[in-house]
Formats: structure tokens, sequence, C-alpha cells
């Protein structure tokens, strides 16, 4: 339960943008986690998000449309996919 505890928080990484590690966490959780995340980004600044859930993929592109955000790079490896969004509007 420790790991799972752990795994759920969001951490800031060195290279200025907030990481999430959404990995085993099933779908909506990892878009769902990032809307929140971007709620409290200013505008320009960046978030990446860890999912191992293959519906990310969509989920994710889906919600940067529609939400005005710029999914600015995905890529995937051993199974873990890896979206940085860029904060494109102020939704505080």
């Amino acid at each position: 339960m420790a790991l799972a505890q752990g795994r759920a928080k969001a951490h800031d990484s060195r290279m200025g943008e907030r990481l999430i590690d959404a990995q085993y966490q099933k779908s909506p959780i990892p878009v769902l986690r990032a809307a929140r995340a971007l709620r409290g980004l200013e505008v320009g600044e960046k978030l990446r998000i860890l999912a191992t859930d293959p519906a990310a993929l969509a989920d994710i592109r889906e919600f940067c449309k529609a939400a005005g955000h710029a999914l600015i790079a995905t890529s995937e490896s051993k199974g873990v996919f890896s979206f940085s969004i860029k904060c494109q509007r102020g939704e505080k």
C-alpha cells in the first residue's frame, strides 16, 4: 500500500517540469490527475505524465485538444508511456 501511495504523488523535476507518475493506474485516472495538476500551473509551464494504461494515449491527446493545452511530446519505453504537456491556458 505504501508503494501505491508513493506513486500517487506528483513531483517537481529538476528540469522545471512537474512529474506525475500514474503507472499502473487505469483510465481515466492519469488524465484526471493531469487535469488537476494543470490547474495549478502557469501558462508555459510543463507537465510530464508517466502511464502504463494504453488507453492513456487517446485520453491524453483528446484532453489536450479539448482543454487547449499543447501535447508537445509522447514516447513509449518498455510499456511505460510518457507525455509532456505545455500549459496553454490559465485554469486557476
